[in-house]
């Protein structure tokens, strides 16, 4: 399944305030906690990341700090700010209104499934 741009899109900055809600991180650590937790069906890449840290850091919503990695290569490591919690926590009711909405008109559609399957 190939998730469209527009919802990879306006789910991009919860996600990412999400994961480092968990705790700080870097970009490529970020990558593939994105990739895990959707199993498999949201790849981003580091053109789509990286803008959307620098805009996320720009607003305040995070800050960063350069370190040195085990193999001595700097990584940039990214932490969520106070005011960066304060976004999560909002976007957080909207969403949970928008997931509200789509689950009424969305149904269930197991029920009649298994009617129509005879498993009832």
């Amino acid at each position: 399944m190939r998730i469209g741009k527009d919802l990879v899109a306006a789910a991009a900055t919860p996600v990412v305030l999400g994961i480092l809600a968990e705790g700080e991180s870097y970009g490529y650590a970020i990558l593939q906690r994105i990739t895990a937790l959707s199993g498999g069906e949201l790849e981003w890449s580091d053109g789509m990341l990286y803008p959307l840290l620098h805009r996320l850091e720009r607003l305040g919503h995070v800050h960063s700090e350069w370190r040195q990695s085990d193999s001595g290569r700097p990584r940039k490591h990214y932490r969520l700010s106070e005011q960066g919690e304060a976004v999560l926590a909002e976007q957080r009711r909207q969403w949970s209104v928008v997931g509200d909405v789509l689950s009424k008109v969305w149904p269930d559609d197991r029920p009649r499934l298994r009617l129509a399957l005879g498993e009832v």
